[in-house]
This record gives structure tokens, sequence and C-alpha cells, in this order.
């Protein structure tokens, strides 16, 4: 299942950036995040996609989306500039991001080497 997260979900399932510099996940499962907007085309090109895997890969890794319209801040914090963005969050790693709409398999690839999740 795909979980929508404010600012205040993103400070608690994620990482409080007001609270620490230093990146530090805070979930129990590697992470994907869909920054996005509504009005956005190549995002409702990206959302199925990413409500397939979120299905796949159940019990793995979660899907989160952020919009970006209502949560500018977090947006902000993170230099989003374009859209969709996508943060891939491995457990124990630095998160990288991806811009612009990828294909299912592109997102597979990342699954696999950057999120470690087979």
């Amino acid at each position: 299942m795909v979980e929508i997260l404010t600012t205040q979900d993103f400070k608690e399932k994620v990482f409080d950036y007001d609270e620490s510099q230093q990146w530090s996940y805070r979930g129990d499962l590697p992470c994907i995040i869909d920054f996005y907007a509504d009005w956005c085309g190549p995002c409702k090109m990206v959302e199925p996609i990413l409500e397939e895997l979120a299905d796949e890969y159940e019990g793995k890794l979660k899907v989160y989306r952020v919009n970006t319209d209502q949560e500018q801040e977090l947006a902000g914090v993170f230099g989003i500039r374009s859209i969709p963005s996508l943060l891939f969050v491995p457990l124990n790693d630095q998160p990288q991001m991806a811009v612009g709409a990828l294909p299912k398999d592109a997102f597979k690839q990342a699954i696999k080497e950057v999120l470690k999740v087979g």
C-alpha cells in the first residue's frame, strides 16, 4: 500500500531534519519516497507503478508519496526542483535521488541495487 506523508509523518517515519543534520533513517524497512504534485502528468504515470511495487514487495519495503504543493517545506529541505523526484532510502546507507518518471524495470533495478531488496 502506498502511504501519503505529511511533513509530520515524514519526521516520525523517515527522518527528523529539525532534530539532526546527520541522515538517520527511522524506518524498519527500506523505502521509496515519491515527491509529486496532482497536476504533474509524469507523476500520474509513476503512481500505478508505485502501487504495483508496493503490492509486489509488501513486507520488504515501504512506498511513500509526498505532495510537494501541500508539503513545500519538506520539498525545500530535499531541494526538489522538478517532479517526480524519487528518493530511494536503504536501511543502513545514504539515500539516493532519481528525477523523472522511471519505467517499472528501472524501479526494480534500484530496489535491488540501492535498497538491497531481492
